[in-house]
């Protein structure tokens, strides 16, 4: 995968708040932080180039560019946090403003026509069969009409942080669907299973808020 475009913008838009994150969740004093920061950055460059162009169409691509920079800065930290303190701070890392608005814009689309389209030819797309790094999905609505479940069978998430030899703080990443579902504002997220901590699949599963 080329750092140019996506991967470039990511960290523009991203790198400061997960150097921050590390003072204000973990700790960390200013000038280790900057440090780490600096030697993530060469570090994210490295599994970016690692990584093959995902298809078009394929809308998983930010999530594993979201991974390496986890990935990244979690590997030049010199003390390793908790899974706790790094769930913590990868959901504040990640949920700064221009993220709450994505979440909102993406919010107002969620149950229509269009977001179903999407999450058909995403189903359809099976891109893991073809790169270990994406996933693999199969869309189940709910019968009562209440939403949908995204079921996924293969994580690139997974894939790529086991590789690093991190797959520890894959529940960190996982939690994420919370709070990006909370910020949409038009659903309630639940889950039974991670791939991640042994489930036989990942369950996303999007339940309609109802209006009052």
């Amino acid at each position: 995968m080329k750092y140019a475009g996506m991967p470039m913008g990511m960290w523009a838009l991203f790198h400061r708040s997960f150097r921050d994150r590390m003072v204000s969740v973990i700790g960390t004093n200013e000038a280790e932080a900057k440090e780490t920061e600096r030697r993530a950055k060469q570090r994210y460059k490295e599994i970016i180039a690692g990584l093959p162009e995902f298809e078009k169409g394929d809308r998983f691509k930010m999530n594993i560019v979201n991974c390496a920079m986890l990935a990244a800065f979690y590997l030049n930290m010199q003390q390793k946090p908790t899974l706790e303190q790094m769930t913590e701070y990868y959901e504040k890392a990640m949920m700064i403003a221009p993220m709450r608005a994505f979440c909102r814009m993406a919010g107002k689309q969620k149950f229509s026509q269009k977001d179903l389209d999407g999450m058909r030819k995403t189903a359809a797309l099976n891109a893991a069969d073809r790169n270990p790094y994406s996933w693999n999905m199969e869309l189940l609505p709910y019968p009562d009409g209440s939403g949908y479940e995204a079921r996924f069978s293969k994580c690139g998430i997974c894939t790529l942080m086991r590789e690093l030899g991190i797959e520890e703080i894959v529940p960190a990443m996982c939690r994420l669907d919370y709070a990006m579902t909370d910020a949409g504002g038009a659903a309630e997220f639940v889950r039974e299973y991670t791939l991640a901590s042994g489930g036989p699949y990942c369950d996303c599963g999007y339940k309609k808020k109802v209006r009052t």
